[in-house]
């Protein structure tokens, strides 16, 4: 609810502080005496677009501040939240606009953008008037609109929930479609290098072993006839020298009176060393000697292995890794098709359960439009409109979260006139009536939103503004109704009365709203009556207006 607004040097305001109540709150005055200056001011603090120059001459600066009240479930506090914002019950917007044309907002203290002004005021008030394209005007949100009459909250989020569901189905499917056409692409390569990996099986570790060996072979034959020759010469010559040297030592080391022990020790020491060389040198022997063909197949499988990591550009000892990767893009392959065919029927499941939520909330909603067309006609009648037709239109639409309906509000004038778009059918006196009946049909939609109905009666006198203003003070029941009137019978159904006036202060003129109690009210009905000259016949009609 908007609880108070504060003007200070925008146009011919100098200063004006306005506190408004719940109910209906009426603004009259004469043509130009700055009422639309008023709506002016609040579209400036709400970011809407407007006048380009706003601040009274001679002023620095122009700065509105308005004050709202929010409830705990107000949706005010997500957009505050969304833009980090400091909330609370308390919201206060102060926007100012230099001589230059800078402007600056506030809210909450905190700076902000326009746009979150905007956003916010999206949530906080609703303006009609003949030249409304912000709310009941705009057939985009008559689809929402009808929602909200019918209280269909919770099967629009059923339907919501289920296009959800749907759309990530569908999206699982393309994503697997892409997958398995990227892989088919190279099935045939893949198939080609698993059984050639498979074929060669090589083992980490084996590119090295089987290098070493081949050196091993490769050397072999280059040594083995040298060490041959030295075997023999170990086995026969040397081991039978040290034989016959041994002999005789010990046949004269008696006569030698021990003098050949320590030479005889060194022979038998020799003896034992040279079995260990004997041992050694057979030792090596044995593991040179290899079948001639084995030196063949290790060079043939190494290069094989080499040939393979080259090819997949990997290491040799990588190669087993790499093989047991394609070997899973194969079985993806393999299993794809069944993934794929699993996927698609959850698809049509998903899809399914979302053409029969919508189809249920189509139902409602054609059954909800038809109670709206009636309780529409019925608001119509006492606003002396009684011939004209209201009907909402459901036709087709791309299916989509909100389901698949396109809402348009349209009327027709008269009998067997052809029917139309709201603002394209309807005359400025009578578009006003249609927006005041829809909005009183509608009124649990913006329970939270300050409503302002601006010369929304223009055109209309008589019984039929009587009419609006009892709908006006009915539409104000448990919520803010602002009304910029012309018409003495809405006036006088206001809660509230605030006079919109001119004043000549120092040469200038300014703009004055002056809260207005019984007995100005009555003096404001008569001049609304009669004009300047106010009789005591409109005295009378203007007490009649207030307590009729």
């Amino acid at each position: 609810m908007l609880r108070a607004l504060d003007i200070r040097d925008i146009l011919i305001i100098d200063h004006l502080e306005l506190n408004f109540q719940p109910g209906l709150n009426v603004l009259t005055g004469e043509t130009g005496a700055g009422k639309s200056i008023l709506l002016d001011s609040l579209g400036f603090v709400l970011g809407w677009r407007g006048r380009a120059e706003l601040v009274r001459q001679g002023a620095k600066q122009g700065e509105v501040l308005a004050e709202f009240d929010l409830t705990p479930d107000h949706p005010a506090h997500a957009v505050l939240a969304e833009a980090g914002l400091p909330g609370g019950d308390t919201l206060l917007l102060r926007r100012v606009n230099t001589a230059e044309g800078r402007k600056t907002a506030w809210v909450n203290d905190r700076r902000c953008s326009g746009e979150v002004l905007r956003a916010l005021s999206d949530t906080l008030l609703e303006l009609h008037g003949q030249h409304d394209d912000r709310g009941l005007l705009n057939p985009r949100g008559h689809r929402a609109m009808l929602d909200e009459f019918a209280g269909l909250g919770d099967m629009l989020a059923t339907v919501r929930d289920r296009w959800a569901t749907a759309s990530r189905a569908r999206k699982a499917v393309e994503e697997t479609r892409v997958a398995l056409e990227a892989i088919r692409a190279e099935e045939d390569f893949l198939r080609h290098a698993v059984a050639e990996l498979d074929a060669l099986d090589p083992q980490p570790g084996e590119d090295a072993a089987l290098d070493q060996r081949r050196r091993e072979m490769q050397s072999a034959e280059r040594i083995r006839g040298d060490i041959q020759r030295a075997q023999g010469i170990l086995t026969d010559g040397a081991e039978a020298a040290l034989g016959d040297a041994q002999r005789w030592l010990e046949g004269v080391s008696d006569q030698a009176e021990n003098a050949l022990d320590a030479p005889i020790a060194a022979l038998l020491r020799a003896m034992i060393e040279l079995g260990e060389a004997q041992d050694g040198v057979a030792r090596v022997l044995d593991g040179l000697d290899f079948n001639p063909g084995e030196l063949e197949e290790s060079e043939e499988r190494l290069f094989a292995i080499r040939a393979l990591a080259r090819k997949h550009d990997v290491l040799p000892d990588d190669l087993g890794g790499y093989a047991e990767t394609l070997r899973r893009k194969l079985t993806a392959v393999d299993a794809g098709d069944q993934d794929l065919a699993n996927q698609e029927a959850a698809l049509a499941e998903a899809e399914a359960a979302y053409a029969g939520a919508a189809a249920q909330l189509s139902a409602a909603r054609r059954e909800t439009a038809a109670a709206l067309d009636t309780a529409v006609m019925a608001e119509l009648a006492p606003l002396k409109m009684e011939r004209a037709v209201f009907e909402t239109r459901l036709t087709d639409a791309e299916p989509g979260p909100e389901g698949k309906d396109a809402v348009a509000f349209t009327v027709a004038t008269n009998p067997g006139a052809p029917a139309g778009p709201l603002n394209k059918i309807a005359s400025g006196g009578e578009l006003s009536r249609f927006l005041l009946a829809l909005k009183v049909c509608l009124r649990g939609e913006t329970g939270n939103q300050t409503m302002i109905f601006d010369e929304i009666d223009r055109g209309v006198g008589g019984a039929t503004a009587d009419a609006v203003g009892r709908r006006l003070k009915s539409l104000a029941e448990g919520s803010q109704v602002l009304v910029v009137t012309h018409s003495p019978q809405v006036a006088a159904q206001g809660a509230h009365h605030w006079r919109v006036q001119k004043q000549v202060i120092d040469g200038q003129t300014l703009s004055q709203v002056v809260p207005l109690d019984e007995g100005e009210r009555v003096d404001e009905l008569a001049r609304m009556v009669s004009g300047d000259t106010i009789t005591p016949e409109a005295r009378a009609a203007a007490k009649a207006l207030l307590t009729g």
